[in-house]
């Protein structure tokens, strides 16, 4: 019988290497939340890809920048402490660009922080790129990482290769026990999730002065009374910080259209994670430069 493996992976790279949709895909669950924006993840979100001779702690940072704010700070430190517990690090690189300085200076951070931990290369949105031009960048990505380092070609959108991710993956874990119980996807409370959604939701199609200013904080859940056999519904309450009245006029929109596509778009993702419907509140308030005021920080939970 093949012994079982089990242990913790990171997933780094610039913003925008598709660490988040990689995560969902090998989850095989929306865990991660995905945009188009750099510094989307703010949580260090656990996923937990179950097999039959694995188990995979899937561990979703916020991508390593030079910080220009105590938040940004914050958020470099996390990961940091993640990189040195985890057994195996996977730089991120897309087939579609070409490798640039972010790419060496997260692959220096790397070595610098965690000498000991594997590292290996994972060349993903290869569905963007034809085969003329994915054979040069996974050459490109060898010289990078070094001979030694394993390279998988993904296309997480597709999931083409990712199965051969997760054996490569597992290969390199230690022999061990599972950590947690066949069928959890992750070990982060509800809330945590839910508030991630409507923050996705919120940024989709937004402008770049946005991101980093918008925090999310569920206020309150409340289980109504179930009348007759319908199942019970959930009155769910969120606040969304930003740190200017203009921030508030952008997420609200004209005549509050804005903060409802909002609403509709998180209340149908978060109605699939939970399982049940809900009623969704939200409100709008400014926290004026919250990302640099330890005490604001530390109430919107960083």
């Amino acid at each position: 019988m093949a012994e079982f493996r089990s242990g913790f992976v990171c997933f780094v790279g610039r913003p925008n290497t598709g660490k988040s949709t990689l995560t969902n895909a090998l989850v095989g669950s929306k865990i991660a939340i995905t945009s188009s924006r750099p510094q989307t993840t703010r949580h260090t979100i656990r996923g937990i890809v179950h097999r039959e001779n694995s188990q995979l702690i899937l561990v979703d940072t916020p991508g390593l920048h030079r910080p220009r704010t105590l938040l940004g700070q914050r958020l470099n430190d996390l990961v940091r402490d993640t990189y040195s517990e985890v057994d195996v690090i996977a730089i991120c690189i897309p087939a579609n660009e070409k490798i640039g300085p972010g790419d060496r200076w997260i692959l220096e951070q790397v070595r610098q922080l965690a000498p000991k931990t594997t590292v290996i290369g994972v060349v993903t949105k290869i569905d963007t790129v034809g085969k003329g031009q994915l054979a040069p960048q996974l050459m490109a990505v060898s010289k990078l990482l070094g001979p030694a380092c394993e390279i998988v070609p993904v296309s997480a959108k597709k999931g083409e290769q990712v199965e051969v991710l997760v054996n490569v993956l597992a290969a390199a874990m230690p022999e061990g026990p599972a950590f947690y119980p066949d069928g959890d996807l992750t070990d982060e409370p509800e809330e945590t999730l839910m508030a991630e959604l409507i923050r996705e939701a919120a940024l989709e199609g937004l402008g770049d002065e946005l991101p980093h200013s918008l925090a999310v904080v569920i206020e309150e859940i409340v289980e109504r009374e179930s009348i007759g056999d319908n199942p019970p519904m959930l009155d769910v309450h969120a606040l969304l910080y930003v740190e200017r009245s203009s921030q508030k006029g952008i997420i609200i929109g004209k005549g509050g259209a804005r903060l409802r596509e909002v609403g509709t778009a998180s209340r149908h993702q978060i109605e699939k994670l939970l399982g049940t419907k809900i009623f969704l509140e939200l409100h709008v308030k400014v926290a004026k430069d919250w990302q640099r005021d330890p005490k604001q920080l530390g109430r919107l939970g960083f």
